[in-house]
């Protein structure tokens, strides 16, 4: 928390429970935790801004429980809940240097920052920022000291700048910042009144007792200044982080033995006072000679190198290093319904670009347990990740559900920002066609009496022992990702604005080094990866894309090999085709293409069909792609050597080939069909009046005589057959105890005469 504090007294945590309809969660690339991204993101958010309002020395836990019991999903509530904590421990009586108000403010296409916006209107912006603070006196109007940033470009940011919407600089967000005051000041007002009306009510608020604690007191403090001054400001020469911690570690061996006798049952205190000179020492050479630990200028960057490609089975690998900072990236391209689904309450349902960060023990020379990613790790993951998410292609230009991992191998400083680096690099090596290379550094600040002295690629000492983490992620002329967080009571947004414009420096020379290794993404996809395609279909297609019970979208996947999934908005409808091998992408496509734009069956042109469907009154048969004819059991007699037949599978079966030749299509399109060979086609030829000479069956089913009616044909053939066995002759056949077989087929003829009448 402060210097004297060693460990972390507050604790919040939000429970999300809402009344609105469920969604389903999980997918491939869904990782399990205990609470949501959103949830823990909302703590962060609370956490950041509050951790620096208690007393120095204060160690009591504080718990603070945030309970979203309902959910409108169309305002977001994470802001609400900062404001609602602040005002919760103002009532509370404990110790609390507050109030704190936020704000979200959305930066709209026509350039203006509007506040609150709902989740809608965040959208239709190009950019959002959240932003905490506190008053530096109890006038109204008083100067607001900013304590808490994060902030993002949103999903279509970058195809309303495309259109014209100015892009969000460094001096847009620092107008951003100044806008921001007046409404957190507003928030910090409505908490005050909140106070006084409680106070009317119930009288003063008394603040609890509490005692505060220091690790060390003044006499111990003394004695390790006068001992150890020389000997850690020596030890902080060595450059380089191991010989330092060894010369370090060294140093503070030699204070210990030193005042060993003199504090002999005070060791803890000599270990604390040791570490709190270590920092005054290393803050004193920044704030009076301009340079840091590992002797570099205030603006310095340390070395940078990027490599991709380093993994042939990956669909995109890179390497991005700074410094002694190492992060491995790695981009996996998915089908779309490998798309992230959410059960959250938000109104967000899914997500198809994800980003997640892993910081296992090794990254800092560290044994430790490897289990579920901590909130650290989402977090990092989740800054990255809104980083990249205004440059990622739309799911229109780009069918696929992106995931990249951000592995860190080491670390001295900044993973997340050496993520945003290493994912912008192995996105390109997938051939994922973002619009923009984005990079990202983190800052630092050592503050001193009213002066502020900005560090550009900060350390992990400077982070432990600087006064504000400030991360900014961007392209070359636009930002698209910012958090902050301070260990004192504020920041002026001045000093706020500088810092932005010299990370942009420092992120244009990273952006150069990032161009060596991979200058723009590539035209196609790995090898390895899938190869997609998507198309849209109209919304009523889609049941004939997808066929009775899945048949056709089956069908051609078994026989393409590729991957087919149909989705739609309620509008239009999307089918998006995915297989490594691009033949078969092609003619998958070949072939959904023919569905929704059938070719139109020739009367009297014999097809190479197959059966797709077999009813008791005969067969459909598929002669071309989506083009199907019905095939009537009355012209199956050739393939039983001429005789009647009672059951089409007697003859066909599903899947059979079977030459046919169109008879007639009717103006609604249904396609009448005959055997290309056989007795029928034969006695047509034959026959001067259309080939139906004396054949009843065959003149009801002719094509020349009109509309053929199949019931008035196969009727013909049982007259034919057997004679006219009037209305009565199936009872009268019944009673003279005729198989099942002859009673069914009296049965038939009878039904046909019926309906005829």
């Amino acid at each position: 928390m402060r210097e004297g504090t060693d460990f972390f007294p507050l604790t919040v945590d939000i429970e999300e429970r809402t009344y609105a309809a469920g969604k389903i969660p999980g997918s491939f690339f869904r990782r399990e935790g205990k609470a949501s991204d959103q949830a823990i993101l909302t703590d962060r958010l609370i956490d950041r801004p509050l951790r620096p309002s208690f007393p120095d020395g204060f160690r009591n836990e504080v718990h603070i429980v945030g309970t979203v019991v309902g959910a409108d999903q169309v305002n977001p509530h994470d802001v609400l809940a900062i404001n609602a904590a602040s005002a919760a421990l103002m009532i509370s009586g404990i110790p609390f240097d507050g109030p704190i108000g936020a704000v979200r403010i959305a930066y709209t296409t026509e350039g203006t920052w509007t506040p609150h916006p709902s989740f809608g209107e965040g959208e239709e912006s190009t950019f959002e920022l959240v932003v905490a603070g506190r008053a530096l006196s109890e006038d109204p109007e008083a100067e607001i000291a900013i304590m808490m940033v994060e902030a993002g470009g949103t999903e279509k940011s970058w195809s309303y700048y495309e259109e014209g919407a100015p892009k969000v600089t460094e001096e847009v967000l620092a107008a951003g910042l100044e806008a921001s005051k007046q409404w957190i000041r507003e928030s910090i007002n409505l908490q005050r009144e909140l106070v006084e009306a409680y106070t009317a009510v119930r009288g003063p608020i008394e603040t609890i007792p509490f005692a505060t604690f220091t690790d060390y007191e003044p006499d111990v403090w003394e004695r390790v200044q006068a001992v150890g001054t020389d000997l850690i400001a020596k030890a902080n020469l060595v450059t380089s982080k191991a010989d330092r911690n060894a010369a370090l570690e060294a140093a503070g061996e030699e204070i210990k033995t030193a005042l060993g006798d003199e504090f002999a049952d005070r060791p803890g205190e000599v270990k604390a006072a040791i570490r709190a000179l270590t920092k005054k020492l290393v803050r004193k050479r920044i704030r009076e000679e301009g340079v840091r630990i590992d002797g570099r200028g205030t603006m310095d960057i340390r070395p940078l190198s990027a490599e991709v490609d380093l993994l042939p089975t990956a669909h995109g690998s890179a390497l991005f290093q700074r410094g002694e900072t190492q992060v491995l990236n790695v981009t996996t391209l998915g089908m779309p319904r490998m798309n992230q689904l959410l059960d959250t309450i938000t109104p967000i349902e899914s997500k198809r670009y994800m980003h997640h960060y892993n910081f296992p023990p090794y990254s800092t020379g560290e044994t430790g347990f490897m289990r579920g990613p901590k909130r650290r790790e989402i977090g990092h993951g989740m800054l990255a990740e809104r980083a990249l998410l205004p440059v990622v292609p739309s799911e229109e230009e780009f069918p696929y559900a992106i995931r990249v991992v951000s592995d860190v191998l080491a670390s001295n400083g900044s993973t997340s920002m050496a993520s945003v680096c290493g994912s912008t690099l192995s996105l390109m090596a997938a051939g994922v066609p973002i619009k923009a290379p984005v990079a990202g550094i983190a800052m630092g600040l050592v503050s001193d009496e009213g002066a502020y002295v900005t560090l550009t690629d900060i350390l992990g000492a400077e982070d432990a022992f600087g006064d504000m983490d400030f991360k900014v992620a961007g392209t070359a002329d636009a930002v698209t990702a910012l958090q902050l967080d301070t260990k004192i009571d504020g920041l002026p947004a001045d000093v706020l604005a500088k810092a932005l414009l010299q990370a942009k420096e420092a992120r244009l020379i990273i952006l150069g080094v990032m161009a060596g290794a991979i200058a723009e993404p590539r035209a196609e996809v790995a090898t390895s990866a899938p190869k997609i395609v998507s198309m849209e279909i109209p919304i009523d297609k889609i049941g004939e894309v997808i066929g009775p019970k899945g048949k056709v979208i089956n069908t051609l996947q078994q026989e393409t090999g590729a991957d087919i999934a149909v989705d739609d908005d309620g509008i239009v409808g999307t089918v998006s085709i995915g297989s490594k091998d691009g033949a078969a992408v092609n003619e998958a496509r070949r072939r959904i293409e023919l569905i929704l734009d059938p070719p139109t069956a020739e009367v009297g042109v014999v097809y190479d069909g197959k059966v797709v469907n077999i009813t008791k009154f005969g067969a459909f048969v598929n002669v071309l792609p989506g083009r199907d004819g019905l095939l009537h059991i009355s012209k199956l007699s050739s393939l039983a050597g001429g005789k009647r037949i009672n059951n089409v599978e007697d003859v066909l079966t599903l899947g059979q080939p079977v030459e046919v030749r169109v008879d007639e299509i009717d103006p609604q399109g249904k396609v009448s069909l005959s055997l290309a060979s056989g007795a029928e086609p034969a006695a047509e030829a034959a026959s001067g009046d259309g080939g139906n000479g004396d054949d009843p069956a065959a003149a009801a089913a002719s094509p020349g005589k009109g509309r053929p009616s199949f019931e008035d044909a196969f009727e013909a053939e049982l007259v034919a057959d057997l004679g006219d066995l009037g209305p009565g002759a199936v009872e009268a056949e019944s009673g003279r105890g005729g198989n099942d077989r002859d009673r069914d087929r009296d049965r038939r003829s009878s039904r046909g005469r019926s309906r005829r009448r």
